[in-house]
């Protein structure tokens, strides 16, 4: 009776997915890993410089960030033709063991006094091989454990779970540090893995798993057909690279916008990210909730509106202003990912969900890492101000021209047949 009040103020699709028991064995764990995830971005970089040799911290700590992340791209691209005709669970089951046995064996080895600048990246290495077919399959399994109309709301609380991970998991790696030292951290990692593992175990196999068959053969290739037969899928794929491709400069750009523009330090600069995260939890949460979302115009209007909350920077305003408009710009961009990741999940064949989320996060891959090494030059020549701006700019050109095209491909439709995130209609 006294939680009564309290649980009416949740919004009815998360009631209904915290009642969903499926979904409500998966969440914890996934969300656990998730800030396994986040404490190992502090940990990782600072054992890195604790078994560096004197003076090489710099390119040992390059080595490390590189080893725990890119892998799973060409684990992507390499492990395809066994890996994809796993159902999602036993994907993310693999993805998880993996991650648990090669990133357990970090505080082993330091407490055997064998870690050392050669097997430190090596094990990193090995643990990211199927991350992103762990990341595809954890999408993919939610779409099998929850019904289309609360698809939205799932992706939602897993967004708000990474965007949480974001701003939680460095700052208890901050605190555990001193404590316990960076490998047992990693530590931490594994284990929340193994349980995410066990977990995936006791879900048991669905229906939709049992009776759909899966494609004898899905390459790469495959997948864009299927994607080329599905516009709406194909359009909100490059509209999305683009709009990762222009927020790239704005990595770059930020600390140099700290450093030179405001004469501060690294606090300010996570108190940036910090914001951002915060307001995108809120943004998600906030759209999570609704049964139905018209797609373009949210999908465009968050580009666009994350285009013009940076244009602030250009002004020479104190750091409140800015921090204000970053903090807004997390709220436009919380939605995004849950809205787009519904649409795939709505839109594609069960037996090859798997296969063409991981070929979307292959893809995405490439948009950010370029536009980051876009912003070194820009800001050197335009300066941290204007090229904060002129990412803006560029999203906000992103969204005219994506409105402009969808207007002239545009057909006449049936009254009701607007693209929504929610079930189609039969």
């Amino acid at each position: 009776m006294i939680l009564r009040g309290p649980v009416r103020l949740v919004p009815r699709q998360y009631r209904e997915l915290l009642v969903h028991r499926p979904f409500r064995r998966l969440l914890p764990t996934l969300a656990a890993s998730d800030l396994g995830d986040g404490m190992s971005v502090v940990a990782v970089v600072w054992l890195a410089v604790q078994i560096a040799p004197p003076g090489a911290a710099g390119p040992e700590l390059g080595i490390a960030v590189a080893a725990f992340a890119l892998p799973g791209a060409v684990g992507a691209l390499l492990f395809g033709r066994w890996v994809r005709r796993l159902p999602a669970r036993r994907l993310l089951r693999a993805d998880s063991w993996t991650r648990a046995v090669f990133l357990g064996c970090v505080p082993v080895a330091w407490a055997a006094g064998l870690l050392d600048p050669v097997l430190y990246p090596v094990l990193l290495a090995c643990s990211s091989l199927l991350h992103a077919w762990g990341g595809a399959a954890k999408y993919a399994l939610v779409a099998e454990v929850t019904p289309p109309e609360r698809r939205l709301a799932a992706n939602a609380l897993l967004s708000t779970s990474a965007w949480v991970s974001t701003i939680a998991g460095p700052a208890f790696a901050g605190v555990l540090t001193p404590v316990i030292g960076p490998a047992w951290i990693i530590g931490l990692d594994a284990l929340s893995f193994a349980v995410l593992a066990v977990q995936t175990t006791r879900l048991g196999a669905p229906a939709s798993e049992r009776g759909t068959p899966q494609p004898a053969d899905a390459p790469a290739g495959r997948a864009l057909q299927l994607l080329r037969r599905r516009p709406e899928l194909l359009g909100l794929l490059v509209v999305t690279w683009f709009f990762n491709a222009c927020y790239g400069p704005v990595e770059v750009a930020l600390p140099l916008f700290v450093k030179g523009d405001l004469g501060a330090g690294a606090g300010l600069l996570g108190l940036y990210w910090a914001v951002f995260g915060a307001g995108a939890i809120v943004g998600a949460l906030t759209f999570g909730g609704l049964r139905r979302l018209p797609l373009w115009p949210v999908v465009l209007g968050v580009v666009a509106g994350h285009g013009v909350i940076l244009l602030p920077f250009a002004l020479d305003a104190p750091a409140a202003v800015s921090l204000a408009a970053f903090a807004l710009g997390g709220v436009i961009y919380g939605p995004y990912s849950a809205l787009s990741l519904s649409l795939f999940q709505n839109r594609t064949p069960s037996a090859w969900l798997t296969t063409v989320l991981a070929f979307r996060g292959a893809v995405l891959l490439t948009a950010s890492p370029l536009g980051a090494a876009l912003g070194g030059p820009l800001s050197a020549v335009l300066g941290p101000r204007r090229t904060l701006a002129g990412a803006g700019v560029g999203m906000v050109l992103v969204a005219v021209i994506a409105a402009s095209v969808r207007m002239l491909r545009r057909r006449p439709a049936v009254a009701g047949s607007e693209d929504r995130t929610g079930p189609s209609p039969a």
